[in-house]
């Protein structure tokens, strides 16, 4: 369907052809001309079919002279016009690419909420609900054509290791935009703001911008990333404030304004654990009530006021419990099994494996992390994987054996129909 319209304007000339001819058909029903009184029109005019065909070859030829001597001129920069022969954006660019980019932003004002939240379960581990909330927050935010501010300010709040980070970028593959992460815990000095907004003139670093400024200019529409926002310098969320609140930050360097009313930022934070961890299980069906009491769990735990008041929205992540932590961890798993260029055989993880690790996360609490076990893991099988490696493997199996955890080369993927035999 969108690329109808595109078609339609190339057929234009066609149209308008097919157009004269019905109109001329018309017009002669109209006059009630017959075919003997046409045809003998046509027989009067015939001495001046030679000079019109002339007329027009003449018109014809000077078109293609014209348009290729001004082509040449255009190149050298001595002719700046606009071709009335061939579109400008076929000449000049990539026009399929261009409307593909315009469809494409016309998409973003209108997503599909189920779809983006379906996308987002099926990625992010145990947050079925912070899925399905932020896609319909943003369903709305999305289509709203004046606001002025960024298109989401929200905050994901909860223990370390449970997705928050990882939702973040998957919001920004799923909705097809660009993502500026930003580690806060770097940013807890007084100047540290000049590492996001620039420099002021006269100081070092003043001739280039701002990292946050410099990635919004190129890049207005991206997800902005603020990892552990609340150990940022009160000087870093000066300048957030004025981004939140008027729609732009400034560019220390220059004094221009940089637009972020098409950025989506999202704020991560690991503070008040155990408190909103309660709220988010008490008040699972009472988004309302939970949002007012994490608000003031956040203000308790130090979390400053001025920035709560800005934020659009608060997703409290819930901490991993059963199968969830041995979902991520076998996703970690496999992960970091691919970082070493192998692939993890299909069932190829040792299920008592991932059973020792639901356990030692039952033991260490809602503090630990499925992906620092996983790390853990990864400590007793590199130099089996490094091995595998060099050996020319391509697949491995994780095992749990006498001798602890290790990685055995896969020489073929077992068949389906043949029983897994344990070594």
């Amino acid at each position: 369907m969108k690329g109808l319209i595109p078609t339609l304007n190339r057929l234009m000339p066609v149209m308008m052809v097919i157009f004269l001819i019905l109109a001329s058909i018309q017009a002669a029903a109209s006059l009630h001309l017959s075919l003997a009184s046409v045809d003998q029109f046509m027989e009067w005019c015939a001495p001046l079919w030679p000079v019109l065909a002339g007329v027009g070859a003449f018109f014809t030829l000077a078109g293609l002279l014209f348009e290729t001597r001004a082509e040449r001129l255009a190149r050298k920069g001595l002719l700046r016009r606009r071709g009335w022969m061939m579109d400008v954006l076929a000449r000049l660019t990539n026009r399929q690419a261009l409307e593909e980019m315009l469809a494409r932003e016309q998409r973003d004002a209108a997503i599909d909420a189920e779809e983006l939240a379906a996308n987002l379960r099926a990625r992010v581990i145990g947050q079925d609900q912070v899925c399905e909330d932020i896609s319909a927050q943003l369903r709305r935010r999305l289509a709203l054509h004046v606001r002025g501010k960024p298109v989401g300010i929200f905050l994901l709040a909860g223990p370390p290791g449970t997705g928050k980070t990882y939702l973040a970028k998957q919001l920004a593959r799923q909705l097809e935009r660009p993502l500026l992460h930003f580690d806060m815990t770097q940013m807890s000095s007084p100047h540290a703001a000049t590492q996001l907004f620039g420099s002021p003139k006269g100081y070092v670093g003043s001739d280039t911008y701002g990292k946050l400024t410099g990635g919004l200019k190129e890049k207005p529409d991206a997800v902005v990333l603020l990892d552990e926002i609340e150990k940022a310098h009160p000087d870093v969320f000066k300048q957030f404030l004025i981004a939140w609140n008027d729609g732009y930050v400034t560019e220390a360097s220059t004094g221009a304004h940089v637009s972020t009313t098409q950025a989506i930022f999202i704020l991560t934070s690991n503070i008040a654990t155990e408190a909103l961890t309660d709220i988010a299980d008490r008040l699972a069906n009472d988004p309302d009530r939970m949002r007012a009491e994490s608000v003031e769990a956040l203000r308790q735990a130090g979390f400053a006021p001025e920035v709560l008041n800005r934020l659009d929205r608060i997703f409290v992540f819930r901490p991993l419990r059963g199968l969830d932590i041995a979902r991520v961890s076998a996703l970690e798993i496999e992960s970091m099994i691919e970082s070493y260029g192998l692939t993890i055989e299909p069932g190829g993880i040792d299920p008592t494996i991932l059973m020792d690790v639901m356990r030692r996360q039952n033991r260490l609490g809602d503090g630990a992390s499925a992906r620092d076990l996983a790390r853990s893991i990864e400590d007793m099988i590199s130099e089996s994987l490094i091995t595998a490696r060099q050996q020319g493997a391509k697949m491995v199996r994780i095992t749990h054996g006498e001798d602890g955890i290790g990685a055995e080369v896969v020489n073929e993927p077992l068949s389906p129909t043949r029983p897994h035999m344990t070594p």
